[in-house]
């Protein structure tokens, strides 16, 4: 098999081990699409500012074509990443955009809108994440705003083996750092999409004081010495003396996402697509969809 020797170039001296693997759970959401739950509501705390990851696959139609009509939403952002198929966009901040094959939708809800998302196929694949990324209680109140980025505009960290999409944060360290197509202040997003030819090893750097995760959803792959099975998700441990993760392909080649964020430690109160910081905030939220103050 191909082999690539990182000895000589290894960032770190002492990188994270897995805490947990998490195996999602299936369900369906918006008009019936079928989607795995990867970070669930109980994991919310332990992966602040980080509120849900769905992963959503399918050669069938009839499990995505009825997609994601009118909802609202507000307090947090949405990070939609589409490997495969066509979503289009609209929203009541007059926001619309297409989401194409490998291209990524930011979107932040802040005071509130309704958008909805629907496929522009009616057969083939269509695959791909949303994350759900928290805002701090200074910032849930702003304006909407939405970013398409096609798949073009998204940075790449290359080594031998390796290729990553930087869509937050950054790849790489020193010199050799690209930086992402986003970047947050407050929450510090990492977001790779990690593609391992066999044999080859991945070091990125993170502050010991960032919660971070590896979706593994291609072959498998050795994070941090532990053996991660495709569609599994591997919690990194907190370790105030670790400098990174290393993320490593065997005899097959392997594709993982590296998610990573500063925690904001407030509070989080949610009631289905609204999350604040109280409980009186989501009664207002509720009250101030109704009477149809989200445009």
């Amino acid at each position: 098999m191909p082999s690539h020797d990182t000895a000589s170039t290894a960032l770190l001296q002492r990188p994270r081990q897995v805490e947990r693997l998490v195996t999602g759970r299936a369900t369906q959401d918006g008009a019936g699409v079928k989607l795995t739950r990867v970070l669930t509501h109980d994991l919310q705390h332990r992966l602040d500012p980080f509120l849900m990851l769905d992963a959503f696959g399918s050669d069938e139609a009839a499990d995505y074509i009825a997609g994601f009509p009118d909802h609202p939403h507000r307090g947090f952002e949405t990070v939609t990443y589409m490997i495969a198929g066509r979503m289009r966009h609209r929203d009541s901040a007059g926001h619309e955009g297409l989401l194409s094959n490998g291209g990524v939708q930011w979107m932040t809800a802040g005071r509130g809108l309704i958008h909805s998302e629907l496929p522009e196929q009616e057969e083939g694949r269509m695959e791909g994440f949303q994350l759900w990324l928290n805002l701090p209680a200074r910032d849930k109140m702003v304006d909407p705003s939405y970013r398409d980025i096609p798949a073009e505009a998204l940075p790449h960290w290359q080594a031998p083996g390796v290729d990553v999409t930087v869509i937050a944060g950054q790849a790489g360290s020193g010199d050799a750092a690209v930086a992402g197509a986003v970047q947050r202040p407050h929450t510090e997003p990492v977001y790779l999409d990690v593609h391992l030819e066999p044999g080859a090893v991945f070091e990125q750097p993170l502050p010991p004081g960032h919660h971070a995760f590896v979706y593994v959803y291609r072959g498998e792959a050795q994070v941090g010495g532990t053996l991660v099975a495709r569609q599994r998700m591997a919690i990194l441990a907190q370790d105030a003396a670790a400098d990174g993760v290393r993320l490593a392909a065997g005899d097959a080649p392997a594709k993982a996402l590296l998610i990573a964020g500063r925690p904001l430690r407030e509070p989080i109160a949610q009631y289905g697509p609204f999350v604040m910081n109280s409980h009186e905030q989501i009664f207002q939220a509720v009250e101030d969809f109704r009477a149809g103050r989200f445009g």
